[in-house]
Formats: structure tokens, C-alpha cells, sequence
């Protein structure tokens, strides 16, 4: 029988670091918290190697006392609290006293601080959870942490941290929090030698927020102050026109701290649910104020997780407020109208389907149809009873319609909802998804490019520009190749700004900016070898003539027509089919004309 032991303090320590320091991110939360918490009012964090070799911590703080400084580093040693009971009222950013502890057991850490009283400032160095330097040292009031090396002692860990610049990329998102939580504070984070985010503390969160996010999010903000028996909520929320393809634009803070919380997002996208599409999600930087008695922060190490007492009215309210301020007419966009040239006006076909077909919709069968599948569905119909019911089933055929021989036979008769075509072909009505259709036309187009090694750019006047972050600049960085090859044409601009001068040929026109940004967003944990082929169908599904777009007789035809040309024309790149069929007999069938 195994024999029960106690563990050893280095493991101990080296475990319990596991609960608190994850990455250098992980690192630099913990150690600006305590800036904060110091009474600092200028922070600057300098970082190397994504923080993995080398992070530097300066603060203007209370510093440290000598006699104090070996007691800090030891495990739920903390100025913070004094007893349980202060758990309930703490308002400090730290309060476990498990930081100093957790980064000395897998780091090389120096210390130097100095206090408005003392003299003389300290030097302290600890490694691996070992004491090993304590001497006086000329320092400015304040302190300064110097971590090295992170995971040194534990290279089990350290192989499954990213890369350099992926753990920077999380730095810096930190650090935007940071100085979105404390405006009142001067902030300066150093990448590499480079000043990548400043902030002046003078407390104006537009400032701060123009210079993390830039020039047009700024100006598509939406202010918002409310308040309620349950909490005070102000900050500013984006216009729909801003919105982004993940949440990572969704920032929240409450009584100062910033949190992760599926409540409040869930809140935030409910009231959104009406502005925006589907897998869009909105900007939004959140202050929040709630009694400290309806919370408790103590449920996660990292204390970003925390839990109410009064979900679901802070749900429901929440959701009220931001629909309201959404409602408001301060949204509609001012946008220049153009003079518009006349189209021919193509007369409707009035249709005379019983109601519940039309609320039949082609994705009801999209898990029947296989993507490769050779076949093209087809609808029956039959009646039971006294009532009429209506029941679909797919079946499949072999069909000619798509032959090219047969191209001269197809009568195209005319489109209902602005989105279906409705063509005759041998005794058999085909019913075409515009947009499916296209989509699948400019996949197929695009990935012969790629194959082909051949692309079009078609030149943007003026620029685009972007302002991005620094994980957002790593995946452009990682990707710009596969852009490139497509036809766009995009260079460093300065700073975190980078200028698209070219766009692929058939993409123009076609909101350019909005386009890329959604790309961009979507490749985030998407691999190298994946991005080809679904960046390329992501790329044709937004380029794609939409449903309730207009299409002209002679743009249909060379629509269908190229259509023709595909290996696999019965399904869009994401599954759906691109086109249904129906035969005479089941039409005089539903028309009793069959009995």
C-alpha cells in the first residue's frame, strides 16, 4: 500500500504558484494590482521575450518597509485583510497574499523598493523560493520588480507557454484593461524597447479609449449612465456598425476591477440580439458599481470570476438599459447619399404557395444534404386527414440540369422574395439560392486562383486604415502571405496602424474595411494549414450577392451559367444547398389536379 507523506515546501510552493501564475501575464497582473493597491499614480511595465525572460515593474507607490520585505514573500501574507469577516468589505485589487509567494517559487525575482521614510532603499533577491541577496540600495520612493526567467525551475510548464510575441499579445490586452480600470492613473507599457500603450491619468475614459482602439470606434460610441436599486452602470457602448466577430471588444469592470463574467455578456448580447447578425458581437467598455454585500469575488484564483446574489434582476435591467440607449435615434448612422441610377424594373411573379411552404426554409434540410454528394434534393408532398399537412422529405435524383448541354433548354421564369430563381428544365421546376449560388461560384474562382498561383488586386483610393492590437497585428503577420496571394496589399503604417492599399479584385466595393476586420477577426486559434480553404470560404460568403439583392435576367443567366462549370455545384461552401427541385407531378398533385 502507498505510503502517505507530506510534500516538501518547494513543491508545495511550486503548486500553489500553479493556481495563481499561469503565464507572464499572469506575472504582471498580479504585480500592477499591487501598484495599484500601493497608492501609485504611475505605473510602467517593461517586457522582453513576451515577458517570458525579463518583466520590469516601476511604480511611485508607498514602497515597501526593510523589516517587511522577506514576510511579503511568504505564502497568505497580506496588508489586505486581518480576518474573514474582511472578505465580505475588501475593496483592494489584491487580497490572498499568495502573488509575491507564487512568482518567487518560479522566477528569478529582485526587488527594489524604497518607502517616504526610510533613508535608504532595499534590494532583496529571491529565486526558486530561496532567499539569496538582502542589502541597502540608493532608490527613489516607490518600487521596482524585476522577474526573470519565468518557469525556470519548472520546464514542464514553460514548453506550453506560446510564442514571445502571443504572450506579449496578452501583456498588452492586460494592460489596455489596466488603463481602462484606473484612469485616473499614468500608465506606459514597453514591448521590445518600444512604448506600445501610454495614458496620461487624467481620467477621461474617450481619451483612453481613442488611443487603445482608435479614430473610428471613437467616433461610432455610444454613452452610457444608468442606475438602478441594484447597481450604477456608465461607460460607453458601440453603434452596430462597429461591431466584431468575437467578444474581444467586450470590456467590464466592477467597483474597479476587471471581470470576466457570462452574465453580463450574455446581458450585453441579449440587448444587442435585434441591432446585430448572427456571430457579431458589440464594443462595449463597462463600469459597474454593486454593493459589495450582493458579490463575492472570492471564487477564482485570479479573482476575475466572481459570482451575484441577484442574477436575474441584474440581467433583466441591464438588458433594458443598453436596448434603451440602443433605441434611441442618436444610432442611425449619417451616411452621404448617392445618386443612384435607374434599374429596369423586373415585374414579380405572384405566387400562389399555401402559407406554410413559405415558411418552409431551405436550412430544414440542410443536415440531410452531403457536401459532396452528387445529387440535388428534391421536395414531395402529401396530404393526411381532414387538415392539410404538409410533410418534407428528401430524395435524391440524378439530374442534367447543370450540363452544360442542357443549358439551352433552361427557362428561367422569373424570382420571388428577391432571392430565389425559379427556372424550368424537363417537366421540373429548379428553385436557385442567389446568394449560395454565388458563393459557391467565387469559392471555386478563388481557389483556382490559389492553385493557379494568379490573383487580381483592384488599387483603393484612399487607404484603408487599421488600428490594431498587438494579437490582431501577430495574426495579419501570420497570415499576410495567404492575403497576399488573393490580391490584397497591406503595409505597416506606423505605430499599431497598418494601410490595406489593395483589395482582391472581385471583393471591391464591397465594404473593404468591415470585410477585413471580420476576417481578421475570425482567424483567431485558427492553424496556418486551416486558413486556406475557410478563410477563402468565409472570404466568398461575405463578397456573395446577398438574399434581397437585386439580380438582373442576363446577371442570373451567367450566374446559372457558370454555375455549369463546377464539379460540385449543389452545395455552397458552408454546406447549404444551392438549389432544390420540384417535379410537374407533384405540383398537379398539391393542385389536385392528380388524384
Amino acid at each position: 500500500m502507498p505510503q502517505i507523506e507530506l510534500l516538501n515546501q518547494e513543491t508545495i510552493d511550486k503548486i500553489a504558484a500553479g493556481e495563481v501564475i499561469e503565464r507572464p501575464s499572469s506575472v504582471v497582473k498580479e504585480l500592477v494590482e499591487n501598484s495599484i493597491d500601493a497608492g501609485a499614480n504611475a505605473v510602467t511595465v517593461e517586457i522582453k521575450e513576451g515577458g517570458i525572460s525579463f518583466i520590469r515593474i516601476t511604480d511611485n507607490g508607498c514602497g515597501i518597509e526593510q523589516k517587511q520585505i522577506p514576510l511579503a514573500f511568504l505564502r497568505h501574507s497580506t496588508s489586505k485583510i486581518h480576518s474573514v469577516e474582511d472578505l465580505l468589505t475588501v475593496k483592494s485589487l489584491g487580497f490572498r497574499g499568495e502573488a509575491l509567494s507564487s512568482i518567487a517559487a518560479v522566477a528569478q525575482v529582485e526587488l527594489i523598493t524604497k518607502t517616504p521614510e526610510e533613508f535608504s532603499g532595499t534590494r532583496y533577491v529571491i529565486e526558486g523560493s530561496k532567499e539569496m541577496v538582502v542589502e541597502e540600495v540608493g532608490a527613489p520612493e516607490g518600487t521596482t520588480f524585476l522577474v526573470r526567467n519565468l518557469f525556470f525551475n519548472t520546464p514542464a510548464r514553460r514548453k506550453f507557454l506560446k510564442s514571445a510575441q502571443t504572450e506579449g499579445g496578452y501583456i498588452q490586452d492586460l494592460m489596455q484593461r489596466m488603463i481602462l480600470s484606473h484612469p485616473d492613473i499614468s500608465f506606459k507599457f514597453i514591448l521590445n524597447g518600444q512604448v506600445r500603450l501610454q495614458s496620461s491619468g487624467n481620467s477621461k475614459i474617450k481619451d483612453i479609449i481613442y488611443n487603445i482602439y482608435g479614430r473610428d470606434i471613437t467616433g461610432a460610441l455610444l454613452e452610457l449612465c444608468a442606475e438602478n436599486e441594484f447597481f450604477s452602470v456608465n461607460g460607453y457602448i458601440g453603434k452596430p456598425q462597429i461591431a466584431r466577430g468575437n467578444r474581444n471588444f467586450e470590456t467590464y469592470f466592477i467597483n474597479g476591477r476587471y471581470i470576466k463574467s457570462s452574465l453580463i455578456a450574455k446581458a450585453v448580447e441579449e440587448a444587442y440580439k435585434s441591432f446585430l447578425m448572427q456571430h457579431q458581437y458589440p464594443f462595449a467598455v463597462l463600469y459597474f458599481s454593486i454593493s459589495s454585500e450582493l458579490l463575492d469575488i472570492n471564487v477564482h484564483p485570479t479573482k476575475m470570476e466572481l459570482r451575484f446574489s441577484n442574477q436575474q434582476q441584474i440581467y433583466e435591467e441591464l438588458v433594458e438599459m443598453i436596448r434603451l440607449r440602443l433605441s434611441q435615434k442618436e444610432l442611425i448612422p449619417q451616411v452621404p447619399v448617392a445618386e443612384e441610377k435607374k434599374k429596369p424594373v423586373i415585374p414579380k411573379i405572384e405566387h400562389t404557395i399555401p402559407e406554410p411552404f413559405e415558411k418552409k426554409r431551405i436550412e430544414n434540410i440542410k443536415k440531410e444534404i452531403q457536401k459532396d454528394s452528387p445529387y440535388m434534393p428534391r421536395y414531395e408532398y402529401r396530404e393526411e386527414q381532414k387538415e392539410p399537412v404538409i410533410e418534407e422529405t428528401v430524395t435524391y435524383e440524378q439530374t442534367s440540369f447543370l450540363d452544360k448541354k442542357s443549358a439551352a433548354r433552361h427557362k428561367i421564369i422569373g424570382q420571388v422574395f428577391d432571392t430565389y430563381w425559379l427556372v424550368e428544365f424537363d417537366e421540373k421546376l429548379y428553385i436557385i439560392d442567389q446568394h449560395a449560388a454565388h458563393e459557391k461560384v467565387l469559392y471555386e474562382r478563388l481557389m483556382r486562383q490559389l492553385e493557379n498561383k494568379e490573383h487580381t488586386s483592384q488599387r483603393i483610393s484612399p487607404p484603408v486604415i487599421l488600428t490594431l492590437s498587438l494579437l490582431e497585428e501577430e495574426n495579419l503577420k501570420k497570415f499576410l502571405p495567404h492575403f497576399e496571394k488573393i490580391g490584397y496589399e497591406i503595409e505597416h503604417f506606423g505605430g499599431n496602424e497598418y494601410m490595406i492599399s489593395a483589395v482582391p479584385g472581385n471583393m471591391f466595393g464591397l465594404g473593404e474595411k468591415e470585410l477585413f476586420v471580420s476576417m481578421l477577426d475570425s482567424l483567431e486559434n485558427i492553424s496556418e494549414n486551416d486558413m486556406i480553404l475557410e478563410k477563402v470560404a468565409s472570404m466568398s460568403c461575405k463578397a456573395a450577392v446577398k438574399g434581397r439583392n437585386h439580380l438582373s435576367y442576363a446577371e442570373a443567366e451567367r450566374l446559372i451559367d457558370e454555375l455549369l462549370t463546377l464539379e460540385n455545384p449543389y452545395n455552397c461552401p458552408h454546406g447549404r444547398p444551392t438549389i432544390i427541385s420540384m417535379t410537374r407531378y407533384e405540383l398537379e398533385k398539391k393542385f389536385k389536379r392528380i388524384v
